[in-house]
């Protein structure tokens, strides 16, 4: 039985590379079989699941190629799964084509023992501040990034305040006074 969405009770397709229907994951995977782990189509959005390894690749495909053309990254962003899962962290790239109005979620999963994923600030720069933003919140490592240090938090700020097992008062003692 497929997953039911909650807000729609509609079903979520999971399709595994090979019976991709969205054009985009078709053409990654006609340019490089490797590139596409998992296609979930869901509220008419593709998110594709790439291997970490390849998605400056499949970044600069997707920006570069006609018919595609993804000239924005509209955000970045990382997501904590819980210390429980494995994979532990998403980083979340949506794109978006400003020329063919068209967009998709291209998704790379990481565990928590190797936080490293390569940066894509060398397709859109844009990348660089949302990178600092994942690495200072997460503590996601983008190889290969030109500037990566806290953006957000003060620099001898302790852990990644956006992990789900960060102290919710910190680690320093609380206190109103």
């Amino acid at each position: 039985m497929e997953p039911q969405n909650p807000q729609t009770s509609q079903p979520e397709k999971e399709l595994h590379s090979g019976t991709a229907s969205s054009p985009i994951a078709v053409a990654l995977q006609r340019e490089n079989g490797a590139w596409v782990s998992k296609v979930v189509e869901a509220l008419g959005e593709t998110t594709i699941i790439v291997p970490r390894e390849h998605i400056a690749g499949v970044c600069a495909f997707l920006k570069t190629t006609s018919g595609f053309e993804f000239n924005f990254l509209s955000d970045l962003c990382g997501f904590d799964r819980g210390p429980e899962e494995a994979p532990r962290f998403e980083v979340n790239y949506h794109l978006f084509s400003t020329t063919k109005s068209h967009r998709v979620r291209i998704k790379v999963l990481v565990n928590e023992d190797d936080t490293h994923v390569p940066s894509v600030t060398g397709v859109w720069r844009t990348a660089n501040w949302h990178e600092r933003e994942t690495y200072d919140l997460f503590g996601v490592i983008f190889d290969n990034h030109p500037d990566l240090r806290r953006i957000l938090l003060p620099d001898d700020w302790q852990g990644y305040a956006l992990r789900k097992d960060f102290p919710l008062r910190g680690y320093e003692p609380y206190s109103l006074e």
